[in-house]
């Protein structure tokens, strides 16, 4: 069942930020589309990860933070997924509880999308209920 390539059940369509702007910024857009970590992307290329929790350890400590930039705050060794990858890979690296979201990238880092631990959940109930019991799926 965790056979799949996680490219058929990823989003493809992803809220970035850039290595240049402001933590203020980010912050904006993280709490306006209620996202808790943002893929970081220069030219195309996967270059960090963006957490809520980068961005409170970051604020905590320094008073005023909103006007560094993500590149002085994001983490830069990202673990990540391509896109063949196995759903079950996922789900593996998702138990660690490291982990909510997992960058997709291709051989030349390029982003192609993103797998949470909602998208391996969904993925799972779907083959067990084809058919939705209690929700109705609006995606």
């Amino acid at each position: 069942m965790m056979n799949e390539e996680v490219r058929t059940i990823m989003s493809t369509r992803v809220t970035t930020a850039t290595p240049d702007q402001t933590v203020g910024d980010v912050l904006s857009l993280m709490e306006r589309k209620r996202l808790q970590q943002l893929p970081v992307v220069e030219g195309g290329k996967l270059v960090g990860l963006i957490t809520t929790y980068d961005l409170w350890q970051n604020c905590r400590a320094n008073p005023g933070c909103e006007k560094n930039t993500v590149g002085e705050v994001m983490t830069s060794s990202v673990v990540k997924l391509a896109p063949k990858d196995k759903v079950g890979t996922a789900a593996e690296l998702f138990m660690d509880r490291r982990f909510k979201t997992l960058p997709v990238v291709n051989l030349r880092n390029e982003l192609k999308g993103v797998v949470t631990a909602f998208d391996v959940i969904r993925y799972s109930f779907k083959k067990e209920y084809p058919e939705p019991i209690l929700y109705a799926d609006r995606m």
